[in-house]
């Protein structure tokens, strides 16, 4: 295991770090009396051993510090080729269903301005508005509902056929959500729950373990919804009446439901036990 933390207000240069474990006398029995600063092998993907003392920086760039299994802005850059993806694959399932691409697109481009708008707004309600909510953390939750209003209301303004469309782009939101749960993974938000069985070491930004790969079996549900929901769209099934984007999106919330039982943060407002830990939505 292995546990990551900022001090701020300190002066500046070189630190000798060193830490001990506390807690019940077994557990410091079992541990040697300082442990090691450890840094991260990608490549061997487990923990290496990391010489010299630390180095004090920038305190808005303290975030940005490496931690043992997380790639900062991973999250970032998954989410922007998601979005991006999703738009660029949408005119292939419009085309089929023969609703107008340009409309629709707009559609589309405003639902995720706003979705985004209400994911950040979801996860401050669930956090708690601060400084730190407003800078990072984002909630899937918050995406399904203000999106789908967005884009329905964007679609009936624009005279884009409901049915169509919404069971055009269902294929591509799926995409979104396999690819953008992968960068979750890797920047260490959403994390799964400490396991001693089977499981991914991962990172919660905090604490470096053996955990569910809660990010990557959401990221995998995507991928699967997004294969089925494409091969019924092209396949015309229930064409036009949005069906495909209704009974998808069903399967995703009770997927995602279950998943919330094995994620490591407390979460309201989901059918889910109590847990510890920190984490984003």
């Amino acid at each position: 295991m292995s546990t990551t933390t900022w001090v701020y207000g300190v002066s500046g240069g070189e630190w000798d770090v060193t830490a001990e474990v506390v807690g019940p006398e077994r557990a410091r029995a079992a541990n040697p009396a300082a442990l090691p600063l450890v840094g991260w092998s990608w490549r061997r993907w487990e923990m290496v051993g990391v010489a010299g003392p630390a180095r004090t920086r920038w305190a808005l760039t303290a975030p940005l510090a490496a931690a043992p299994g997380v790639l900062t802005g991973s999250f970032l850059a998954a989410a922007t080729i998601a979005l991006a993806g999703s738009i660029a694959a949408q005119p292939l399932f419009l085309t089929h269903h023969g609703v107008p691409v340009g409309p629709a697109i707009l559609a589309s481009v405003l639902a995720m301005l706003i979705g985004v708008a209400g994911a950040k707004g979801w996860y401050m309600g669930l956090k708690g508005p601060s400084r730190a909510t407003l800078r990072e953390g984002w909630s899937v939750d918050g995406f399904l509902v203000s999106a789908p209003i967005a884009a329905l209301t964007s679609a009936l303004v624009l005279g884009v056929p409901i049915g169509g469309y919404l069971d055009a782009v269902a294929p591509t939101i799926f995409l979104a959500v396999a690819v953008g749960r992968v960068g979750c993974f890797l920047t260490g938000c959403c994390a799964g729950r400490i396991t001693a069985g089977r499981g991914i070491w991962s990172s919660d930004r905090r604490v470096g373990a053996r955990r569910v790969p809660a990010q990557l079996i959401e990221s995998a549900v995507g991928l699967a919804l997004s294969l089925l929901t494409a091969a019924l769209v092209l396949g015309r099934v229930a064409q036009g009446t949005g069906l495909v984007f209704v009974a998808s999106i069903a399967l995703y919330v009770a997927a995602r439901q279950g998943l919330l039982r094995v994620r490591a943060e407390t979460r309201r407002f989901s059918w889910r036990r109590a847990a510890q830990g920190p984490g984003a939505a």
